[in-house]
């Protein structure tokens, strides 16, 4: 009897396999979606702050922006590909 003598379920196998490429991808999809959801959060309270007559403090805002502008394209990358 050799390794190969109980074959497992194709689609569990494609399963495994992609997982082997791709470990923690959930878990990481998540943290990109939270803290992409976080800079727009904090993004639009100091558009609403601007809005209001408050002054921002353009650090901040940039923060915010860059925040949102890279855990969103970190989401985007990692998405589903045809074909991987």
């Amino acid at each position: 009897m050799g390794p190969n003598s109980d074959p497992i379920d194709p689609a569990l196998r494609a399963r495994l396999l992609q997982e082997v490429r791709t470990p923690w991808r959930g878990l990481r999809r998540g943290l990109w979606l939270a803290l992409a959801a976080s800079g727009a959060v904090g993004l639009a309270t100091m558009a609403m702050r601007a809005a209001s007559g408050a002054e921002v403090a353009s650090a901040d805002l940039l923060i915010q922006i860059g925040a949102l502008g890279l855990f969103g394209s970190l989401l985007w990358l990692d998405r589903n590909r045809a074909g991987s």
